[in-house]
């Protein structure tokens, strides 16, 4: 008879997916036995070393941020843009003012809340797994799955075999062939063990068919330093593909190429061969490594996007890259593993308590995560059809416009890209999939040589508009929790009546007047102590338009009033005799 392992959570694969949802699984409920099953030992080497800023608080929440910052990793403040008709080089930051350069490491506050790393998954990965153990998580590297077990739309377990090698000879698992758990999570990256074993379809909503060529090298020079230890990405196109470039140690640098496939086949040439052509003829990349040196570890991979049909059963998740890619031209693939390997734990945690409805956790988690990786997908199309350069993808891209009814007047992409709302993860924001609505307004802006006015600095009178909307729950996780959180829907939008969506919502329901509205709403944020009052005003300021645009918000003009212009607004009507308490309501 087999020797069966019996836990609570059986999570297959330890990369920053399955570690996310073991630590959070711990941290919160330590009673818990989670195992994590790794098929590699780590360290080991993995592609996609970009992070986003959503990454940060997550780092926080799971007790590893400061090791993180210690492991000296760049400072990811933004990016640099050599794309498509674009003249020249082109920048975007995280942070709405400059980075003040302050000694590392350096705590998780103010603007290093807002920035992100650049990261050797090597070092990185491992430092995650190795917080899961210390957490308490029963973490097996060098362990395959090698078959599981299903009944319908239930798993009922994993088979396994130990890969017995130097120092895996006495694992606590030797003779042990069944994992056994309440609860399963797929977090096994492309492989997608789970999800192929329920046969769960795949659908790829884009016709671009890219590869991905790269190695790593020592003693590049950094395009640019910013501070002490912070950089910026380099996304530069070529007249058939893109180059990234990304440090990710003080010595040590990604460099890699993005391609269509049907240019490779068309060259006839082997991948090193095209590799180093890209590098050593792209005028700014061949200065930085001038004096540097390739590994010579060169790897390759198809770089297609694609959506799994679900990503949630009857007592199983899939977490990372099993549940959906997106093109790397938004640095987008580490944020989607963390923040879902995040939903699941949370998940996992509130059906255990049994308080809230399972079906609607199941929902909440398929659909939010779903939509996240849809946009990002969706967003990459958007670059490409957007970028003259691309000869080879010309027809690809006319098909994706066609197929999306993008003609690329800033408008008209602007609204194709906030097509289902821009409430997020984070209610303080109003963000689509992983990006803060003015981010994606400058991309679109700079992609279309257009302009997209800002409605607030041509209306200033506010009224709510809630025909057709039906009140609803959607979810809020917070401190191990799954809040259910009152909002309206309509069609494919949300508004939330959380965070910054309801003081906004409070304060616009309660006067029309613009500046009685920013008045009341600056109020709400002295009084809760917003950690900069101008950085708060200015995310009300995107709430406010994203409500306008999906409709939630009426806007007219007034000539007897003024309007708002950034950077020079008037003083906020403080007697406006409301009390800041009724926005909290």
């Amino acid at each position: 008879m087999a020797n069966t392992y019996d836990c609570d959570v059986a999570i297959i694969g330890g990369g920053p997916a399955g570690s996310t949802a073991g630590s959070l699984l711990k941290k919160y409920d330590p009673s818990l036995r989670v195992v994590i099953l790794e098929r590699e030992a780590f360290p080991r080497e993995h592609v996609g070393e970009s992070q986003l800023p959503a990454i940060s608080p997550i780092l926080n929440e799971i007790g590893v941020w400061d090791k993180v910052e210690a492991a000296n990793f760049p400072i990811k403040v933004g990016a640099t843009y050599r794309w498509g008709n674009t003249k020249g080089y082109w920048k975007f930051d995280f942070l709405l003012r400059p980075f003040i350069d302050e000694p590392r490491p350096a705590k998780f506050s103010n603007q290093r809340e807002a920035t992100a790393f650049q990261v050797d998954r090597s070092v990185y990965d491992k430092i995650l797994l190795d917080q899961a153990r210390e957490l308490g998580c029963d973490v097996y590297e060098q362990v395959r799955v090698d078959g599981i077990d299903t009944v319908g739309d239930r798993v009922e377990g994993f088979t396994i075999s130990p890969q017995k090698q130097d120092g895996l000879s006495g694992t606590p698992l030797d003779g042990v062939s069944q994992v056994r758990a309440r609860h399963y999570v797929d977090a096994s990256g492309v492989s997608a063990l789970l999800r192929k074993k329920m046969e769960i379809d795949v659908s790829s909503p884009t016709n671009l068919r890219n590869i991905a060529i790269w190695d790593y090298w020592q003693n590049a020079e950094w395009a640019e330093t910013v501070g002490t230890g912070g950089t910026r990405i380099q996304v530069l196109s070529l007249s058939w593909g893109w180059i990234w470039f990304i440090p990710i140690s003080p010595t040590r640098t990604s460099i890699g190429l993005v391609l269509p496939v049907s240019h490779f086949k068309d060259v006839g040439k082997k991948p090193e061969e095209i590799y180093l052509e890209a590098v050593t003829s792209d005028i700014r990349v061949s200065k930085l490594v001038a004096k540097a040196t390739r590994e010579g570890i060169l790897q390759s991979t198809n770089d297609w996007s694609y959506l799994s049909d679900r990503i949630v059963g009857d007592n199983w998740f899939l977490a990372g890259d099993s549940c959906g890619f997106a093109d790397p031209i938004l640095s987008a693939g580490m944020t989607l593993a963390h923040t879902s390997g995040r939903r699941v734990a949370y998940s996992i945690l509130e059906l255990d308590r049994g308080e809230l409805d399972a079906k609607w956790i199941r929902e909440e988690y398929d659909q939010i995560h779903r939509d996240q990786i849809l946009h990002h997908i969706r967003f990459a199309d958007f670059w490409y059809s957007s970028n003259g350069c691309f000869t080879d993808l010309k027809e690809n891209c006319a098909e994706i416009a066609k197929h999306a009814g993008l003609q690329l007047s800033a408008q008209e992409a602007f609204a194709w890209l906030s097509t289902g709302g821009f409430a997020g993860e984070d209610q303080s924001f109003a963000m689509k999939g992983t990006y803060r609505f003015s981010s994606i307004k400058t991309f679109t802006e700079t992609l279309t040589d257009g302009k997209i006015d800002w409605v607030i600095t041509k209306k200033n009178e506010f009224r709510l508009n809630l025909s057709g909307a039906q009140a609803k729950d959607i979810s809020f996780m917070r401190d191990g929790r799954i809040e259910p959180t009152k909002c309206y829907r309509r069609n494919h939008n949300v508004l939330p009546l959380s965070g910054m969506y309801r003081i906004v919502y409070g304060a616009v329901s309660r006067e029309s007047d613009a500046f009685k509205v920013y008045g009341l709403i600056r109020q709400a944020l002295v009084a809760s102590r917003y950690p900069g009052i101008e950085e708060g005003m200015f995310a009300a300021y995107e709430v406010l338009e994203s409500m306008i645009l999906e409709g939630w918000i009426t806007a007219k003009y007034n000539k007897k009033r003024p309007v708002l212009s950034f950077g020079n607004e008037p003083e906020p009507d403080n007697s406006i005799g409301e009390s800041v308490q009724a926005l909290e309501r």
